[in-house]
């Protein structure tokens, strides 16, 4: 039941990060609230940007692009049991801590069930 749990976690981070990388390549704009908020981006901008990264820039949106993509990836060879994939998505989700505040949430999920189940006697 845990291994589907971090499967369903991690398919609903990375198939976002995909969908809305692949929307502001296209588009111009990354998904967003509207109201007050509209047209503004989450927490996560701000770590980027202190970082130096410019959360609009062409580099970001195929990040998440490619970071989403890879990690579907990841999560299918996962659910297929190959050896690897435990730890690939654990540095997966290890990766993704900067999404704030979903990302961050779901990925601390990931990060405890994963390191629960990978210890030796587990």
């Amino acid at each position: 039941m845990w291994k589907w749990i971090v499967a369903i976690l991690a398919l609903f981070e990375a198939g976002w990060m995909t969908f809305d990388g692949l929307r502001a390549h296209l588009t111009g704009s990354y998904t967003s609230p509207g109201g007050e908020r509209a047209g503004q981006l989450g927490p996560w901008a701000s770590v980027v940007s202190a970082v130096g990264i410019d959360p609009h820039s062409l580099g970001m949106k195929w990040m998440f692009i490619l970071y989403g993509a890879a990690w579907i990836v990841i999560t299918i060879c996962f659910l297929l049991g190959l050896r690897w994939a435990r730890t690939a998505m654990l540095v997966a989700a290890i990766g993704s801590l900067w999404f704030l505040p979903i990302g961050t949430l779901l990925s601390v999920i990931q990060i405890i069930l994963l390191v629960w189940k990978i210890r030796p006697s587990a």
